[in-house]
Parts: C-alpha cells; sequence; structure tokens
C-alpha cells in the first residue's frame, strides 16, 4: 500500500512549483483533487499546447489527479470549499497574499472550519515581508537572488537556467512541509500553516554553494563560472563527435583523472595541488584536456574516464535520454496512456521507497472529469442538484 493512502488534499495550485507538491504527495498515494474554475484553469492553455489545446506541462502536473470545477466567487461555491475542507487534510494553492481567494484559503480561516486542515501556501516572495503581494517566477528568482550571475560564461549577460529548478525545489521544499506537518498533527491532532516561496528557494540555492560565506571571509564576489565547478576544476570539452562534461573534484579523483589522461606530472604540479589551486589555474589545464579529449570519440573518452571511476557523462539532448539505460533502470521516464493523443512519456517518480513505493497511475484529469464522484459520492450531492449547480456555472 502506498504511504499517503487515505489522505485528501485540495489542489488549488496553478503551474509548476505548487503543483509539483501536489504531484508527490499524489505518486505516494494521496488523493490529490485538483480544483479549478468551470471554464478551466489558465495552465490548461498557456504555453506549448499539444495536438488537443492543453499545455504540455498540464499532462505532467495533472498526473495522479482527480479534476473538479468550482465557481467559488458565488456563495454556494464557497459552502461547497467549506464542506469539502472539512473531509480533507491538506489544502495548496499558489495565490499570492492579496488576492481576492487567498483570505478565503488562508490558514486562520479554514482552522475555524477543521482545526486539523494543513494549508501550503506556495508564493512568489513568501507571505510576509514588503514584497509579498509581488508575483514571481523561476527566472525572476534567479535574479533576484544572485543565482543568475552565476550562469553563463565571464562577460557574458546574466543568463537564467533553461530548466526551471527553483519552482522544482519549491514544490520538494512544500512536499516536506506537508509531511512535516502531517508528523506535527499525529502527535498533536492539530494543522499549521505552510508558508514557502520561490524568493527564499533560491535564496537558500545560491547561498548553499558558499556565496555568501565566500564574500563575508574574503570579500569576492563570485559571478560567471561558465563550466567550471564552483570551487573546483570541471570542464566541457568537444570530443570528435560529442561534447564531455567532465568533473574531477577532490584531490583522489584529480590524481586518477591525471593517470586516465596520461599526465600524472599534472597531480605534482604546485599549481594544481587542491581543488581551489585547480580553479584558479583552470585555464592552464583546459587545453590539456580539450587536447586529450579531441583525439578520441566520446566513446572512448567514457570508456577510458569510467574505468578510471571519473565522474563525467556525454552532453545529451533531451531525446537521447529516453534510450539511457540508467533512465530505464530508475524508471524515469513513465509512459501513460491519453485519450486522442496516444502513449505519452511523464517524468518518473525520482523518490524511491522500499517498503511503500509510490506509483504513476493515470494521466492529468479532463476539465470536471471527477465532479460527480467528488460532489456526487463524497457529499453526497443527488443529480438534480449536480445538474442545477452546472447550469448555474457553479461546477
Amino acid at each position: 500500500m502506498r504511504v499517503l493512502k487515505g489522505l485528501r488534499v485540495l489542489d488549488f495550485s496553478r503551474f509548476q512549483a505548487c503543483p509539483l507538491c501536489g504531484i508527490m504527495l499524489a505518486d505516494m498515494g494521496a488523493e490529490v483533487i485538483r480544483i479549478e474554475q468551470p471554464e478551466g484553469a489558465p495552465d490548461r492553455t498557456w504555453g506549448q499546447t499539444g495536438p488537443d489545446g492543453e499545455t504540455l506541462l498540464y499532462k505532467i502536473v495533472g498526473r495522479n489527479k482527480k479534476g473538479v470545477t468550482l465557481g467559488m466567487e458565488k456563495p454556494e461555491g464557497l459552502e461547497i470549499l467549506r464542506e469539502l475542507v472539512t473531509l480533507s487534510d491538506v489544502l495548496l494553492h499558489n495565490f499570492v497574499p492579496g488576492a481576492p481567494l487567498a483570505s478565503e484559503l488562508s490558514y486562520d480561516h479554514l482552522r475555524a472550519i477543521n482545526p486539523r486542515i494543513i494549508v501550503a501556501a506556495v508564493s512568489g516572495y513568501g507571505q510576509t515581508g514588503p514584497d509579498a503581494e509581488k508575483p514571481c517566477f523561476d527566472a525572476v528568482a534567479q535574479a533576484r537572488t544572485g543565482s543568475m550571475f552565476l550562469n553563463g560564461f565571464p562577460g557574458d549577460p546574466p543568463l537564467k537556467t533553461t530548466v526551471t529548478n527553483i519552482d522544482v525545489s519549491t514544490g520538494l521544499m512544500a512536499t516536506i512541509g506537508v509531511l512535516a506537518a502531517l508528523l506535527h498533527r499525529e502527535r498533536t491532532g492539530i494543522g499549521q500553516m505552510i508558508d514557502v516561496s520561490l524568493f527564499d528557494t533560491a535564496s537558500f540555492a545560491t547561498q548553499a554553494l558558499g556565496t555568501l560565506l565566500l564574500y563575508h571571509l574574503y570579500g569576492e564576489v563570485r559571478m560567471q563560472l561558465g563550466n567550471l565547478g564552483f570551487h573546483s576544476y570541471a570542464g566541457c570539452h568537444k570530443a570528435k563527435d560529442k561534447w564531455v562534461m567532465i568533473n574531477p573534484a577532490t584531490n583522489t579523483i584529480w590524481r586518477r583523472f591525471t593517470r586516465a589522461i596520461g599526465k600524472p606530472e599534472m597531480a605534482k604540479d604546485a599549481r594544481f595541488a587542491t581543488d581551489i589551486h585547480r580553479f584558479r589555474n583552470a585555464a592552464l589545464i583546459d587545453p590539456v584536456v580539450a587536447e586529450w579529449v579531441g583525439q578520441r570519440s566520446i566513446a572512448e573518452v567514457l570508456a577510458v574516464l569510467d574505468g578510471a571511476r571519473i565522474p563525467c557523462s556525454a552532453v545529451n539532448t533531451v531525446d537521447e535520454t529516453t534510450h539511457d539505460p540508467q533512465v530505464a533502470a530508475r524508471g524515469m521516464v513513465v509512459y501513460l496512456d491519453y485519450p486522442g493523443l496516444g502513449t505519452l512519456p511523464i517524468p518518473g517518480l525520482p523518490i524511491k521507497l522500499s517498503a511503500t513505493p509510490g506509483s504513476i497511475d493515470s494521466p492529468a484529469p479532463r476539465l470536471g472529469e471527477h465532479n460527480e464522484e467528488i460532489y456526487g459520492k463524497l457529499l453526497g450531492f443527488d443529480h438534480e442538484k449536480l445538474d442545477r449547480l452546472k447550469k448555474e456555472g457553479i461546477i
């Protein structure tokens, strides 16, 4: 049995960060009910869409969830919300503080209805502070927290990462918060609020490299590094047929690396004595490594470096990763059937549990697909009431 089976989550989240928290909970067995307005939420149709007119991202963030519609701008819609809250354990949302629905979904408001409810609010800047009501996206958080000045090559303009690591990490932070709050509730019987933001996550991620410590202790503001490591040598070089990323950090790996490329004397060179020496003198190392890599095919490079246990990889395109045997072994691409679209690749579950593993069972729900199940079976609404609510635009 999946570990979160029996847990009910009301998911009002949109786009990526907060919905990823819902994915994690659903994959672990929770009943996650995505609630959106009767006309559909904006993240169904924004950005790159598929042949069915729905955004590609929704196929991912909606997986394993049930879907209902609810118009909460009407009094009866809010009453239905309250009924759902009394029967639920967790509520997720990413409305900015001050937004019309933010107060209706606040912990202070909902705990009066259900003292056991846990409310996870994911926002751009958090629930407090002078910028709490400002909107924010992943790239904006990268910019404000200093991350963008670490990306790209020296002299280049600031560069965001294309992979939305801040969104993903914030969703995981929210998941950790929910699980911690569930443990607290098991001990006390009382829910609580979880306040997670893109800004806080980006600040943490940037500082976790040691950027602020570096400035505090040495007055150095680290900027663009290209493909260097933050504290050690790393390099991306072109083999005859493909690029390869090589990261021989630590003295032990560096010594193995120099032997592997036929340059053992470099391990004794004082200019390369430690990781920070190699970082500072990377311009002297690069030509040597580039020449060695450039004389070989990618297969030859990997055979030598893998044999010497050097952290390295070919630089793959996304389509190439689907043929990676490690991806298959780890189940990091899962195929789901989508009506009218066939079988589609969906990212697998990155958390592996030995006793209660998660699973990916169902595709993202169609708009209002589970209205009858949730409102009819869970809340006990009869067909007459369901028909009326639909005609009045409440569901």
